[in-house]
Order: structure tokens, then sequence, then C-alpha cells
């Protein structure tokens, strides 16, 4: 089948880090650096299997998932997310076999985990960097968002972090899967790149008050409900000495495979902007834009 569609049913990019796990969704950790055979992949319900020539194809066999390609390692990158979400919608996934099959792909196209995940970075910053990647807008406009010392909320694989750490900045990811911020502290070093991670709930991270200038949450909320998503806030703007830096997709209905919970439009960004009783500016760019100043003569680090 084909597999071109790339965003959303609004024209929001979809991207590796609508795999992120939150307190709303509790998954028991993958392993994704534990061997396994070459070509080979499985876990739970999902196997995948590298065979050369084959396009990604995917098929439910009752409560298992089966899945065939024959990418190279030229191919496993940011590119994989909406050719997998073309399967998600065909064979029905949820947001837990998505994952799978992502980690399943990237593992059995090269033998080496370490090598393999790698590869996977390399090839996913590329595309984000160049503007080629679904979500790169997204990283773009970000980037020119923040000021000073970073801290990243539900940061997932945390290209975002390393974007950011790449061109000198101050970075911390964060993410509640102490399996990704395992990978991502593999992988960093192998790169060239140091920031650091904490495993911990987006709502109650383990930082003092004002210890960073800018906190960032990049499609994160539509994960959590509107409760969760407060908390978040409030933790956001606790952390945070400058500006809290919030991104949504607009969507009109939830994506679950992603593991999306709760739609935003402007008029639910502009009522999360006043609740945090601080001077904030709403925009649309790829999706709906918050950033919350907290002070105007900035003292950054």
């Amino acid at each position: 089948m084909g597999m071109k569609r790339s965003t959303s049913p609004m024209g929001q990019p979809y991207r590796a880090a609508d795999l992120r796990r939150t307190e709303m969704t509790p998954m028991t950790e993958v392993d994704a650096l534990a061997p396994s055979p070459d070509g080979v992949w499985a876990h739970e319900n999902v196997v995948v299997r590298h065979l050369h020539g084959l396009e990604l194809d995917a098929v439910r066999t009752g409560t298992t998932v089966q899945v065939c390609h024959g990418l190279t390692s030229a191919e496993i990158g940011e590119r994989l997310i909406p050719m997998i979400t073309a399967q998600a919608r065909h064979v029905g996934l949820s947001q837990r076999e998505f994952e799978l099959v992502l980690v399943g792909v990237v593992r059995s196209t090269i033998s080496d985990p370490v090598d393999a995940w790698t590869t996977y970075y390399r090839n996913s910053l590329r595309e984000l960097n160049s503007g080629t990647a679904d979500f790169a807008s997204v990283h773009e406009r970000a980037e020119t968002s923040i000021v000073g010392s970073v801290l990243d909320l539900g940061s997932c694989f945390g290209f975002f972090p390393l974007r950011l750490a790449m061109k000198g900045h101050s970075v911390t990811a964060t993410d509640l899967s102490a399996g990704t911020m395992r990978l991502l502290a593999t992988v960093a070093p192998r790169l060239g790149v140091t920031l650091d991670t904490i495993v911990c709930d987006a709502a109650d991270v383990p930082v003092a008050d004002s210890s960073v200038d800018t906190v960032t949450a990049l499609h994160l909320l539509e994960h959590v409900d509107a409760e969760t998503g407060s908390r978040i806030m409030a933790e956001a703007l606790r952390i945070a000495r400058i500006r809290v830096v919030v991104a949504v997709p607009y969507e009109t209905e939830t994506t679950t495979c992603h593991g999306h919970v709760r739609t935003f439009d402007r008029a639910a960004l502009i009522e999360l902007g006043r609740s945090t009783d601080a001077r904030f500016q709403t925009s649309e760019h790829h999706g709906g834009w918050l950033v919350v100043d907290k002070a105007a003569a900035p003292q950054l680090t």
C-alpha cells in the first residue's frame, strides 16, 4: 500500500516524539539495546523481520503483528514515522504496537544495537536539521523562541535537546521513560554531544526553582488530560527563570496511535496562557504555539 501521508488529518507533522510515554500511558519498559538475532526483533505481540527487497508491510494475525521490510541503514530515521503511521491505519496499531514496530525496524536493520540507534539518530538529526523531516519546522520555530539554558519536558528520543546542545546551549532532556533516556545518554557521546538527562514525570521534575532560563514542552500536552497538563504548566513555570515555550498540534480528533488523548485549538491555547497569570503570546506555525514570559530582562546562563 502507499505510504506517502506524513501529516495528521489537520496537516500537523508526525514525528518520533509522538511515541513519548506519560503518566497517562504507563507501559513496561522496552530495552531497545537488548541483544536480538540478526535481522529479527520481537517483543510482546510484535515481530519484525528484515527481508531484502521488501517494502515496509505489516499484517495482523490474531493478536500478533508481523512486520517485514527491506529498509537499508540510510533509510532508518524520522522518515519511518509517516511510513509506520500508514501501516498503523492499515492494521490498526495501538500506541504500544506503533512504538514496538519502530524499535523493531531500527534493530532489525543493523545488527549491533548501539550502531543501529546511532545510525537512526544521525539520520534523524540530518533530516530534521536540513528541513526535510516533517517535524523540522517545529524544531526550527522552537529554537528561535528559546533563550539561554534549556530544560525540555517529554523529550522522548531527544532530537530537540540534541539540536540545541550541538549549537552550544546548556540542555537537559527529561522523559518518564528510563529506557529512552538511557538510549539518549548512550548515543549522545557517539554524536559528539554533551547534555544532561533526567528520568521524571513532566509534572514533577527534580530540579530547583528558576534553575534554567527556558523550559520547552513540544507536542507533549496533547498526550495528557487537562488536569495533568495544568500541573505540567505549573511545573514549567516553576523551573523557568525567563520563558516557557509550548507547541501543540491543532487537531479536530485525537491521533490515538500516537498516544494523543485530547485536542487543541487556538481558543484552548489562549485559555491555557491566561491560566498562567503571566505575559504570553500565541501563534500558529505547523500547529499552535504558546510562549509565556516571566522576566523582561533576562540574566542568561
